[in-house]
């Protein structure tokens, strides 16, 4: 009986060899699997590839077939697709239906990890605060003292600390002069962090093209206006509460929602579904959702995907703002190509509508808050911006900020969206870079 299980299990392996050799002539020839053997190949996948050999039988299903190096590659690592598709690195080889069922490295990847500095092509941790901005911060900083000062002194709450309260800047702190970034190397520096998975090109970033895009939101609120969701709903905070629906990323997205509504007057959708159970997956997940919801509300010009970042244990995103301990947050582009080239199966018809718009919130950021706006992020991927021109993806804060950090930071970036999206920045026509002279 022994023997007998021992011839077998020889067959059957010969099954598979041969199986798979066919299978590779197929293949090569071009021809599509719909005769008798190829039904005789899907049952011996089933049951005999799928317990014993789950990483070719993956690579098979790829409808190509590599040769050499590129066989065992795919052989060896066709269970990890997002490790597979980083190797490659975008390469024309990759079809649309491998795309399909690709994680990518987008779902954990957008997390800046605190990547050291020659990991960027301009550095210090995608933190953007030169001297000019930091003298800004403390006037602004300064200022509200000596308001607050003149004002009736706040109610003191129970445990008998002074409740402090966001008062919106009413005038800027800085002005940018932005003929002096005419320079590709000058916008880089003030404005960007660029990963060294991807590049950017002086063709792609422009200040004055992207001053000129008017990402007003034209539509009122009548009908929805702004989408706001969370690929990575899970995403929690220092002394977030597990379970609590008001806390963590999704706490805070609500938040942020609530003062645009209330204290702005938009009309927004907060989509909270989750889709990270299995984080690298959480773009695919995601996908289909947000375009359901764009389709059954045509009205929605804005979309804003709300994360938070993760950082080293001993780096903290906070900062002292109008006396409020304030996390720093940070904006996010996929630019939809590698240092290779572009990525063709990642399109995106938008993708210098969303630099505008991020661009834009970034200047308003650093001109009525300076120091509140990490610089820019860039890399490789899409992270599913291509839904929409107003499209935003938003690192508020990381893993080690408090939920009170988090909120006083939506109190501005709520704010800021709406100096953006109500057309009350950027200023249109030439900045002289002075101050705003008195008066109305």
């Amino acid at each position: 009986m022994y023997k007998n299980r021992k011839w077998v299990k020889y067959i059957l392996i010969a099954v598979v060899i041969i199986s798979v050799g066919f299978g590779c002539a197929e293949l090569w020839r071009g021809r599509e699997k719909k005769t008798e053997a190829s039904a005789f190949h899907g049952i011996v996948e089933e049951l005999v590839m799928e317990p014993y050999l789950p990483g070719i039988r993956r690579m098979s299903e790829a409808n190509h077939m590599p040769s050499g190096d590129g066989f065992l590659r795919k052989a060896l690592l066709a269970q990890y697709p997002g490790l597979l598709y980083a190797l490659e690195n975008g390469t024309e080889s990759v079809t649309e239906s491998d795309y399909a069922r690709l994680p990518l490295p987008e779902g954990s990847d957008e997390d800046y990890k605190g990547l050291p500095e020659e990991a960027l092509e301009y550095g210090d941790d995608a933190m953007h605060l030169e001297k000019n901005l930091e003298s800004a911060l403390l006037k602004e900083n300064e200022r509200y003292l000596s308001a607050e000062q003149e004002e009736e002194p706040e109610p003191e709450t129970d445990d008998g600390e002074e409740e402090q309260s966001f008062a919106r800047a009413e005038e800027k702190s800085y002005r940018y002069r932005f003929e002096e970034l005419s320079s590709y190397e000058e916008l880089i520096k003030a404005f960007y962090a660029v990963d060294s998975t991807t590049v950017a090109g002086e063709g792609l970033l422009r200040a004055e093209t992207f001053l000129e895009k008017d990402m007003r939101i034209q539509g009122d609120a009548d009908a929805p206006q702004i989408l706001l969701y969370h690929t990575h709903s899970k995403e929690s905070f220092a002394d977030s509460v597990p379970g609590d629906e008001n806390g963590g990323i999704v706490g805070a997205g609500e938040y942020l929602a609530q003062l645009l509504r209330e204290e702005y007057g938009y009309n927004v959708i907060h989509d909270t579904g989750c889709y990270d159970e299995d984080r690298a997956y959480a773009y695919n997940n995601s996908l289909p959702a947000i375009e359901t919801i764009l389709q059954e509300n045509p009205s929605i010009e804005a979309v804003i995907d709300l994360h938070r970042d993760e950082m080293p244990a001993d780096r903290r995103l906070v900062m002292e703002l109008q006396g409020r301990p304030t996390a720093q947050f940070m904006f996010f582009n996929g630019l939809c190509r590698t240092k290779k080239g572009e990525i063709a199966q990642l399109e995106n018809p938008y993708l210098a509508d969303n630099l505008a718009l991020s661009f834009q919130m970034q200047a308003a950021c650093n001109e009525y808050y300076p120091g509140i706006a990490r610089r820019i992020y860039l890399k490789a991927y899409r992270y599913n911006m291509h839904l929409c021109p107003k499209s935003l993806l938003i690192e508020l804060g990381a893993q080690n900020n408090t939920e009170e950090e988090i909120h006083n930071a939506c109190d501005v970036l709520a704010h800021v969206l709406d100096l953006v999206f109500g057309g009350r920045e950027p200023e249109r026509g030439e900045d002289t870079g002075e101050e705003a002279p008195e008066g109305d």
